[in-house]
C-alpha cells in the first residue's frame, strides 16, 4: 500500500524551517546541471538534432522532472527528488548516433509505459523490500564514495577554491554546523565572481519552446534502444534512489513514485526528455541532516528543487549553460562535502550489524568499484554481489539443519 500523506499543514512551517531545504534543493540542481546535463547536449550532438530540438529536450526534461518532484514531494511531505537518468544519457551519446530521432521518441514513449504498468502492478516495492537494510547502506556509501574522493581531489586541480571549501566546511562545521552546507555554497560562489570566473554579462533570459517530434516505432530500436533505457534507468536510477529514501528513514511505497515518475517521461518524451526517474546521489543532497535537522522538514526540499528545474527548463539551454559554466572543482567538492554526513551515516549503518558486516563491506567495495558490464552500470552489480555475499554468509542453508529421521532397517535408532 502506498504511504499516506502527512495531515502536517503546510502552514506549520516557519521561515527558519525553509533556508536549508531550500539550499539543499538548489545544491541539487547546481551538481546535476554542473556535473552531468552535459551528456545531454553531448547525446543531442551525436543525434544531429538542431538547436531548437535540443532546446526542447531541455525543456522537457526539466519540466517534467521539475513538476513530478513537486508533486510527490508535496503528496507525500517527504524529500522525493526527481532527475533524469544520467547513465541513459550516457547511453544514448552512442545509440543515437545510429538511430533515428523519431525512433528513439518513440523507444523512449515504450520505455516510460513500462514503468507506468511497473510501478501500477507494485512488484518494484516488493523487490526493494527484500533487500537486507546493511546491504542497502553498503550500496549507498559506495556509491557516494566517489563524490566525497572528488570532494579532495579537486585539490591536485584547482588547490586554492577547493582548499578555501573544504577549510571553510571544518569550520562552520565546528562553530555552526547548521550553516556549514549554505556557508561553502555562498562563499564558493564569492570566490568565483570576484575571480571573475563566472561571466554573467552576456546572459539573456529567452524563453524555451517546446517542439514535438511524431514518434516512429521499430524492432530495431525496441531492442537497441527501449530496452536498454529501461534496464539502465530501473538498475541505475530506481533502485539505489529507493534505497536512498530508505536510508534515511523515509518510507513512501516505490509504487506511486514509479507510476508518477513515468507518466511524466511519458508525458514528456514527445518533445524529446529520455526519462524522468526518481534520483540517486543528488537525492542524498536532499534527504540527509544537512537537509535539515527534523526530517518531517525535509521535504520542502523536494518542492524547492522542483522549483528550480522547472525555472531552467521556462528558460531552456541559457540557465542550463549558466550551471555548467561553474569550474568543474567548484561541482564536485560542492557535492562531496554536502554529501560527507550521508556517507558517513551509510558507512555506519552498513558496519553497524557484525553478524552482516562483511557482506555489508563486501557490497560497499563492488559498488565504489563501479563495475560496468553489458552496458549496465556499478550500482546494479554492487547490489548484486552484495546480495549474493549476503545469502552466501548469512542465509540459512536448510540441509544443515534438517534432523535426519529416517530409522535403519531392523533397529530401532535413527539413521
Amino acid at each position: 500500500m502506498p504511504a499516506l500523506p502527512s495531515t502536517r499543514p503546510a502552514s506549520s512551517l516557519r521561515w527558519s524551517d525553509l533556508l536549508h531545504p531550500i539550499v539543499a534543493g538548489l545544491i541539487s540542481v547546481i551538481v546535476n546541471y554542473g556535473g552531468t546535463f552535459i551528456l545531454v547536449f553531448q547525446a543531442a550532438r551525436a543525434a544531429g538534432l538542431s538547436p531548437e530540438l535540443t532546446a526542447s529536450w531541455v525543456w522537457s526534461v526539466s519540466i517534467g522532472v521539475g513538476v513530478t518532484g513537486c508533486l510527490l514531494s508535496w503528496m507525500y511531505r517527504e524529500p522525493i527528488i526527481t532527475a533524469w537518468s544520467t547513465p541513459a544519457a550516457a547511453f544514448l551519446v552512442t545509440a543515437l548516433a545510429t538511430t533515428p530521432y523519431a525512433e528513439a521518441v518513440g523507444a523512449y514513449l515504450i520505455s516510460a509505459a513500462t514503468f507506468v504498468v511497473l510501478g501500477v502492478s507494485g512488484c518494484f516495492e516488493k523487490v526493494i523490500r527484500l533487500i537486507p537494510p546493511g546491504v542497502a547502506a553498503g550500496l549507498l556509501a559506495g556509491i557516494l564514495l566517489q563524490f566525497g574522493i572528488q570532494a579532495f581531489g579537486g585539490l591536485s586541480v584547482d588547490p586554492w577554491l577547493a582548499a578555501l571549501l573544504i577549510v571553510a566546511y571544518v569550520a562552520l562545521k565546528r562553530y555552526t554546523a547548521r550553516y556549514a552546507v549554505v556557508g561553502i555554497l555562498v562563499l564558493g560562489l564569492a570566490f568565483l565572481l570576484a575571480q571573475g570566473r563566472v561571466d554573467l554579462s552576456g546572459l539573456a533570459l529567452t524563453l524555451a519552446a517546446p517542439v514535438p517530434t511524431m514518434p516512429a516505432f521499430s524492432l530495431n530500436a525496441l531492442l537497441s534502444v527501449a530496452l536498454p533505457l529501461f534496464l539502465i534507468t530501473l538498475t541505475g536510477q530506481y533502485m539505489p534512489g529507493m534505497l536512498v529514501l530508505r536510508n534515511d528513514g523515509f518510507k513512501t511505497s516505490a509504487n506511486p513514485v514509479v507510476t508518477a515518475t513515468g507518466l511524466g517521461s511519458l508525458l514528456m518524451a514527445p518533445f524529446g526528455s529520455h526519462a524522468v526517474n526518481i534520483a540517486a546521489i543528488t537525492a542524498a543532497i536532499c534527504t540527509g541532516r544537512e537537509a535539515h535537522e527534523d526530517p518531517s522538514r525535509r521535504w520542502v526540499a523536494g518542492i524547492a528543487a522542483g522549483v528550480f528545474y522547472i525555472l531552467v527548463g521556462v528558460f531552456g539551454v541559457t540557465l542550463a549553460a549558466v550551471f555548467m559554466a561553474f569550474p568543474a572543482t567548484f561541482i564536485t567538492t560542492l557535492a562531496g562535502l554536502a554529501l560527507l554526513g550521508t556517507i558517513g551515516g551509510s558507512l555506519a549503518a552498513a558496519l553497524a550489524e557484525p553478524r552482516t558486516r562483511e557482506a555489508s563491506l563486501i557490497t560497499f567495495l563492488a559498488s565504489a568499484a563501479n563495475i560496468t558490464m553489458f552496458g549496465i552500470g556499478g550500482a546494479f552489480w554492487g547490489l548484486l554481489v552484495g546480495l549474493l555475499a549476503h545469502g552466501a554468509l548469512n542465509g540459512r542453508v536448510p540441509w544443515r539443519c534438517r534432523k535426519i529421521t529416517t530409522k535403519l532397517p531392523g533397529s530401532g535408532r535413527n539413521a
